[in-house]
């Protein structure tokens, strides 16, 4: 496990005139930090996304005589909360964990 630990992926993988960002890889665990940081990032937007296009439905169902439009929207809704809800879960779920093992600055 130490041996991965140790791999210079930053220059291995992606070279010497890479980004920054990329360059200031040095091991496994900070590709998997990066990782999730963007995976967090991607999920909030997916969400924002979601409760948009849920208040842009109910908005356009209120007018109409259409039950079934008005569900989809509810529904539409319903699922970004329940991701919002996930996605807040996991993050402090993966904040516990490490503030547990002692890892700083990951997240």
């Amino acid at each position: 496990m130490k041996l991965l630990a140790q791999v210079d992926i930053g220059t291995k993988f992606f070279g010497t005139n890479g980004g920054a960002k990329l360059q200031s890889l040095t091991n496994v665990a900070d590709l998997v930090s990066l990782f999730v940081k963007i995976a967090f990032v991607l999920a909030g937007l997916i969400i924002l996304f979601y409760f948009l296009m849920g208040g842009i439905g109910m908005i356009s169902s209120a007018g109409k005589d259409d039950p079934k439009q008005l569900e989809q929207a509810k529904q539409t809704l319903t699922t970004a909360v329940l991701g919002f809800v996930i996605v807040f879960l996991a993050y402090w779920i993966v904040k516990l964990i490490l503030q547990v093992l002692g890892i700083q600055n990951i997240i």
